[in-house]
């Protein structure tokens, strides 16, 4: 338990930032679902859609400290080669 005034503050901030963390994981996690799911159908263009819409917001995870920069570089160069080889 917290003995000072400080420490006191900081429990709170941290209860503050991981609630907004979360939401900001889960609406990473249910944009990348969006391309995954346009990817399965096989529909392109709906998939590149659904790339281009999920990017800022993967980055904007990067920027917050949420996401590493090597891995949603990794998960955008992956997820495009997949949404490439649906023409083939």
């Amino acid at each position: 338990m917290a003995n000072h005034k400080s420490s006191e503050k900081r429990i709170r901030q941290t209860v503050r930032r991981t609630a907004v963390n979360r939401k900001r994981e889960s609406r990473i996690k249910s944009f990348l679902k969006k391309v995954e799911a346009s990817i399965a159908t096989g529909n392109k263009s709906a998939a590149n859609n659904a790339l281009k819409e999920a990017q800022p917001h993967l980055m904007k995870g990067v920027s917050a400290g949420v996401l590493k920069l090597g891995t949603v570089s990794r998960k955008i160069s992956r997820l495009s080669s997949r949404i490439k080889q649906l023409a083939a």
